[in-house]
């Protein structure tokens, strides 16, 4: 169903955004399959995408396309594994609670994807992901371990700060959209995020959505929300514009 959904917006697309192309990379000598799509014309900077529980999948691929449309380099990163995308709940719990319980490996294979995105379109960057890859997003934010990143959103993506760790007062924007209507991750992790990026001094904007439910903007899901989706979309492209093609 997801595939079906997103070939049918990828139909109302112009030809310009298929652009994509799978991309095989190594990271410590482990191989993944990212994803590239180059910008429609001059581009203004590159997005890396981090992907949600499901591995990378064509829900990714259609959001590269949409960011190359929009006149961005994008690339979505794989923190799997070159072929490993799994299907059962059980196996996507599995995937994410490695990589929650290591999170050096997290950072490093980010880091990796982040290296390979940049041998085509070096510079500053903004880092973008949904659900498990809107925790992920905040996880680089935290360490401080990328350089040129000049903005980090997150999508329905956990909040939660693991014991011992903070966020660096020179740490670059974020950008939370959350569904109001979340009942995976909480409003009380909003509040406390909030707290903690007022602590830190860190520059952040946060949007909540009435009755959106986790994962609000996968197209193909009874958890889709249009206008949710619509506008947290704008807000990602105003935050673009402000802290990518602006600088």
């Amino acid at each position: 169903m997801r595939l079906l959904a997103t070939a049918a917006l990828a139909a109302l697309l112009p030809f310009s955004a298929y652009a994509g192309e799978p991309v095989d990379y190594t990271v410590n000598g482990e191989s993944f399959t990212g994803y590239r799509a180059e910008a429609a014309g001059e581009s203004k900077g590159l997005v890396l995408i981090i992907h949600d529980w499901d591995g990378l999948t064509a829900y990714e691929e259609k959001r590269a396309e949409m960011l190359a449309e929009l006149g961005y380099d994008a690339f979505a990163v794989d923190l799997y594994g070159k072929g490993n995308r799994p299907v059962e709940t059980g196996a996507k719990k599995e995937e994410t609670g490695k990589l929650y319980k290591d999170r050096e490996r997290m950072r490093t294979l980010i880091l990796g994807g982040l290296a390979e995105a940049r041998k085509e379109r070096d510079g500053k960057t903004v880092v973008m992901g949904y659900c498990f890859g809107g925790a992920a997003v905040l996880e680089l934010a935290r360490s401080g371990k990328a350089a040129n990143i000049v903005g980090y959103t997150t999508f329905h993506g956990g909040l939660a700060t693991p014991e011992g760790q903070s966020y660096p007062a020179d740490t670059s924007p974020i950008l939370v959209a959350h569904g109001g209507a979340d009942t995976a991750i909480p409003m009380s992790q909003v509040a406390t995020l909030s707290e903690e990026l007022e602590k830190a001094g860190v520059m952040y904007e946060i949007q909540v959505y009435s009755g959106a439910p986790h994962a609000f903007t996968v197209f193909d899901s009874d958890r889709y929300r249009e206008v949710a989706d619509t506008q947290s979309w704008d807000a990602f492209k105003d935050f673009l514009a402000a802290n990518l093609v602006s600088e």
